[in-house]
């Protein structure tokens, strides 16, 4: 059998309604369907996920693969499998509430095939309909990934590695990100870094990424979640990614410059404006683009004191100055 130019790995859970319109958008590859290989790993999945993927097995017209994994065992330790078991030299990772443009593979092996060894980073945009679906209020509490420039975090919903790199950089690190919510992808990226990978930007190579609602107290959940412990391991990451070298998010570091009014002496209440309107005109702007307007300004000051909890609890557990 002849080796595919590309394998796509997918990590899923309980995504069924998902899973249609990824594999359509796979078939829908400019790149010779022959040449392509889909590995898609289930992670302890309990809906209809093996109907819809032994319905596209039965179907013959993708070489797929399905790999199924007893509950429980994470996102890290699906792709890691996945990857493991793939056949081509250039390994592409998406997720299970994505869509590829067709031209997603083409541009990322051309990417690849520029750039020998390197990462290659594609773009990722919401789905559009999905955006205008919950316009208004409802957007804020929804999820998606923008990534339209070489972003430091390096999500798997849109990467591709050479198999010899992750092989090198010794794949995801299950020992430490196993259980983790969040950075695993972070922290395999800043590995190969660590070790001479290079990384570039292929902004052809375009996937639209699901808008997923996630309701008021979901998203908070969500904040309180967050284990940063990438951000703890790599000082590269850090460099790259925080603001003022201390902060994870712009709006964490105007917020705590907001709150300092509460410590502030009264001979420097003259300083009170300097220090809350920047935080004011952040949550003005971040209700224009994330949906509520100004009304919904005390969710989002929530959110950012939810996510300085949890980073904060990040950095004591790993001794790593930050917020």
């Amino acid at each position: 059998m002849q080796r595919p130019d590309v394998s796509i790995v997918v990590a899923t859970h309980n995504r069924a309604h998902r899973l249609p319109g990824l594999l359509d958008a796979i078939r829908a590859q400019s790149h010779p369907r022959e040449r392509l290989e889909l590995i898609v790993v289930v992670d302890g999945s309990t809906d209809e996920t093996a109907v819809v993927l032994e319905r596209a097995v039965a179907d013959g017209d993708l070489e797929l693969r399905v790999i199924a994994l007893p509950a429980g065992i994470g996102r890290a330790g699906a792709r890691e499998r996945g990857w493991r078991a793939a056949r081509a030299s250039l390994i592409a990772f998406t997720d299970d509430d994505c869509v590829p443009d067709p031209g997603w593979l083409g541009a990322g092996i051309a990417a690849a095939d520029a750039h020998p060894g390197a990462i290659v980073q594609g773009r990722t945009e919401p789905i559009a309909a999905e955006l205008d679906a919950y316009g208004g209020r409802r957007l804020a509490f929804t999820r998606t990934i923008r990534v339209r420039a070489l972003d430091p975090g390096f999500a798997t919903c849109n990467i591709f590695y050479p198999r010899a790199l992750l092989v090198r950089a010794g794949g995801f690190d299950l020992e430490r990100y196993g259980r983790v919510h969040g950075s695993e992808d972070s922290d395999l990226a800043w590995r190969a870094i660590a070790g001479g990978a290079r990384a570039v930007f292929a902004p052809e190579a375009l996937v639209r990424h699901a808008v997923n609602w996630l309701g008021p107290l979901g998203k908070l959940r969500l904040a309180a979640g967050w284990e940063l412990r990438a951000y703890a391991d790599h000082p590269g990451l850090r460099r790259a990614h925080f603001t003022r070298g201390f902060f994870w998010k712009r709006s964490h570091y105007l917020l705590v410059r907001a709150l300092a009014v509460l410590v502030l002496p009264r001979r420097l209440r003259f300083a009170t404006p300097f220090l809350v309107v920047p935080y004011a005109r952040e949550l003005i702007a971040r209700g224009r683009v994330e949906g509520g307007g100004a009304l919904l300004a005390p969710y989002y000051v929530l959110l950012d004191l939810v996510e300085l909890v949890s980073v904060a609890r990040t950095a004591l557990r790993h001794r790593t100055p930050m917020l």
